[in-house]
C-alpha cells in the first residue's frame, strides 16, 4: 500500500468544511488529499480521479450550503465502488437533511430535498463494513481519524497479503 490519504470530496463552491478538517489532519500529521482548487484545470479531474480510486478513507459530506446534484452524484459512483468486495478503503458519508435559506430556486430545492432523503436511507440500507454514515461534520472528523490510525496499523500488514 502506498501513501495513506483522506479524500476531501464532497460539497465544493464556496464551502468552507474542509477548513478545520486540515487543520486538524495537519497537527496530526495526517495526508489528506483537497480537491478544491482556486484555479481548475481538466488536468486536475485525473489528479482527483486518481485520488478517489485510491485514497484510504473518503469523506462525502454534502452540506445543505449548495443543491449538492453533483456531491449526491458522485456519492452514488464512490458507493458502487465500495460494493467490491476486495476494496479495503472506507467511505464517510454525511448529508445534511436541510438547505440553506438563500437557496431560493423552489424546483431545484424540492428535487435536493428528495434526492438528499432518497440517498440517505438507501445508504442506511447497504450492509457494507466499509461504509459510515454520519449525521455531522464533527462526527465525520472523528471518524476520520480512526480509520485513517486504523489503516495505518493495518499498512504493515499488505506485505502478507497476495492482493496488495
Amino acid at each position: 500500500m502506498g501513501t495513506l490519504y483522506i479524500g476531501l470530496f464532497g460539497t465544493c463552491g464556496n464551502s468552507q468544511w474542509r477548513t478545520p478538517f486540515m487543520s486538524h489532519y495537519n497537527q496530526e500529521g495526517i495526508q489528506f488529499f483537497n480537491p478544491q482548487v482556486e484555479d481548475w484545470k481538466p488536468e486536475d479531474a485525473v489528479i482527483e480521479a486518481e485520488h478517489l480510486a485510491n485514497d484510504q478513507v473518503v469523506l462525502f459530506p454534502i452540506t445543505g450550503e449548495t443543491y449538492g446534484t453533483g456531491s449526491l452524484a458522485e456519492t452514488g459512483f464512490s458507493v458502487l465502488n465500495a460494493i467490491r468486495l476486495e476494496d479495503r478503503r472506507d467511505f464517510v458519508i454525511m448529508i445534511e437533511q436541510e438547505l440553506d435559506d438563500n437557496l431560493e430556486d423552489a424546483v431545484a430545492r424540492k428535487e435536493s430535498l428528495r434526492a438528499r432523503a432518497l440517498v440517505k436511507e438507501h445508504l442506511k440500507k447497504l450492509r457494507l463494513s466499509n461504509l459510515y454514515v454520519v449525521d455531522s461534520l464533527q462526527e465525520m472528523l472523528e471518524v476520520s481519524v480512526t480509520l485513517y490510525r486504523a489503516a495505518e496499523m493495518r499498512a504493515p500488514l499488505g506485505k502478507y497479503n497476495p492482493h496488495t
